[in-house]
């Protein structure tokens, strides 16, 4: 079984895939979004492709740990997954991610062009690395 990291966007969806042992996460292309029904076929013919189990989407809290307006718009999202796709869909605590692939990127001298559509599937393996290292931690 695969695990697939999203990193939810309105404009992308960042993508990162596990290896069978569910050890390593990898990026896979950027989701460009266009409509909600689109965007869940898309999703839904990657999931059967990669033979994926499990849906591990980035949720993004407030600081404090609190939802705010965006974390609501990603469990509306998940649910939708949830029935299109019939995978179990995780949440896990996004806090930070967008801005620690971007300090990577930008610490590896990446343009500022290429970081753009860089950033969000490295925001989806940070997630999925994430959930898969707190899942060997116990």
């Amino acid at each position: 079984m695969r695990i697939l990291g999203i990193d939810y966007g309105t404009r992308r969806l960042g993508l990162a895939l596990s290896d069978e042992g569910e050890i390593l996460a990898s990026p896979l292309p950027v989701c460009v979004r266009t409509t909600i029904k689109e965007d869940l076929h898309f999703l839904a013919g990657l999931i059967r492709e990669k033979q994926v189990g499990k849906i591990i989407l980035g949720l993004p809290l407030n600081m404090d740990g609190s939802q705010g307006e965006m974390a609501r718009v990603v469990q509306e999202f998940a649910d939708e997954l949830r029935s299109e796709c019939n995978v179990p869909v995780v949440l896990f605590d996004e806090r930070l991610t967008t801005s620690e692939a971007e300090r990577v990127l930008v610490h590896a001298d990446i343009s500022r062009k290429k970081r753009k559509n860089l950033r969000d599937g490295l925001a989806a393996v940070l997630i999925l690395q994430g959930y898969l290292d707190s899942q060997r931690q116990g």
